[in-house]
């Protein structure tokens, strides 16, 4: 289920929900941010993964998180790329095509290693 499931006017037929079923709502939204929030990790090192394969930018990483299931927006993914920037997990560099100008991210050093730890972790786990 996916928050734009959620219908508080009493579904997608009309009529009024009962306040238990905006309750029972509720706490399926509170759910699926619980979910979002333990997918988040995964999702960055999908983004660090990656970005050590090749140089990539934050449309195609959309695009390839949807690829896999992961349903995520640019106002979710760039401040994400910004902060493993900031981390120092990636570097950015503009790149021109045609008359525009686009981020491009690779991995760095750090984020290398990083993400070489990070796999250890999660295989530790299957």
């Amino acid at each position: 289920m996916r928050a734009s499931d959620i219908y508080f006017d009493g579904g997608p037929g009309g009529g009024l929900a009962s306040k238990d079923d905006i309750a029972l709502r509720y706490k399926e939204m509170d759910k699926i941010m619980d979910d979002r929030e333990l997918y988040g990790g995964l999702i960055r090192l999908h983004v660090l993964h990656h970005a050590d394969e090749e140089p990539m930018y934050g449309q195609w990483m959309i695009e390839e998180l949807r690829r896999h299931g992961y349903h995520i927006g640019p106002g979710t993914m760039y401040p994400l790329l910004h902060g493993l920037e900031r981390k120092g997990y990636l570097r950015a560099k503009r790149d021109r095509v045609r008359s525009r100008y686009r981020k491009v991210y690779s991995i760095t050093p750090s984020g290398r290693r990083a993400l070489i730890v990070a796999r250890r972790k999660v295989q530790e786990l299957f």
